[in-house]
């Protein structure tokens, strides 16, 4: 990341500042990261900046209660859910640096905010990325996964520590050998923050109280951008076999699957996630 031109700063909205990077120039790409401890847009996206920044203006807002943007309190997550507060500070972001239209892109999480601005707002989103998404994604399976049962497990009990963490990063992927202690560390520092520590415990009760993610799936159709959907086969925090319903109710919509791959397409599959994102933005209308 020390090699990389970043550009960082905050961006105020009526909720509290949210936390912006982006690197390149060109046709606006917002990434937005997933929801494990420690994540944030840099650390999610780091490795795939030098690619995507040849073609795209990228920009990766640390959502609500993550990275170095403000932590939603009991009352906000008591009003909203966390995509609802998500969608509103983005917008925001996004309307004050005068984007007005944007390619999105989102996984887990960021991507149950990336289904939902696409659905309020479809005149402003070109085209629309979505890997592993949550809200969107009806589960054939039983629930809470594996990998949302690892999650909500990290902070709980006698709270974070790297043996935790390394077992965490275990139900994201598919073969583990390939994220050394280095990742495990940095991952695990990241996530003990005591704000980031106190919002989890929050944003896990408020998502065990309204039963998980939003219904987003009922409302699929509303998405008007031409859409690719990414996915590991062997993904077990938002399973593949969930997927069925995205392509069926999405008017224009295509599916890439990889093998002996997890939860974290764009760190399992590195080149390959660059070029069909690549491919699939700058492919003509």
């Amino acid at each position: 990341m020390t090699d990389l031109n970043l550009k960082q700063y905050r961006v105020p909205t009526a909720q509290g500042e949210i936390s912006v990077t982006e690197i390149g120039e060109g046709p606006v790409l917002v990434m937005l990261h997933g929801g494990g401890p420690g994540a944030s847009g840099v650390s999610n996206y780091h490795q795939n900046l030098t690619a995507l920044a040849e073609h795209f203006r990228v920009v990766m807002p640390d959502q609500p209660g993550f990275g170095g943007s403000y932590r939603p309190t009991q009352e906000d997550l008591d009003q909203r859910s966390i995509t609802e507060i998500t969608v509103d500070c983005l917008f925001q972001v996004l309307d004050a640096l005068e984007i007005n239209s944007f390619h999105l892109l989102g996984n887990s999480l960021g991507g149950a905010a990336a289904i939902a601005m696409a659905q309020q707002r479809p005149e402003r989103v070109i085209r629309l990325i979505l890997m592993a998404p949550g809200g969107g994604w009806v589960p054939f399976g039983p629930t809470p996964t594996e990998g949302q049962k690892e999650m909500f497990r990290y902070y709980n009990g006698s709270g974070p520590s790297e043996k935790k963490m390394a077992a965490f990063i275990r139900t994201m992927v598919f073969d583990h050998r390939q994220f050394g202690e280095d990742i495990v560390r940095a991952r695990y520092e990241a996530s003990i923050d005591e704000s980031h520590l106190e919002f989890y415990h929050r944003y896990n009760a408020a998502f065990a109280k309204r039963g998980g993610m939003d219904s987003l799936w009922r409302d699929l159709h509303k998405i008007k951008a031409p859409t690719l959907l990414l996915w590991g086969r062997d993904d077990r925090t938002i399973t593949l076999d969930g997927a069925q319903l995205m392509l069926k109710q999405i008017g224009d919509v295509q599916l890439h699957v990889f093998s002996r791959c997890g939860h974290w397409v764009q760190l399992e599959r590195q080149r390959a996630f660059e070029t069909l994102v690549s491919a699939f933005l700058r492919e003509q209308a």
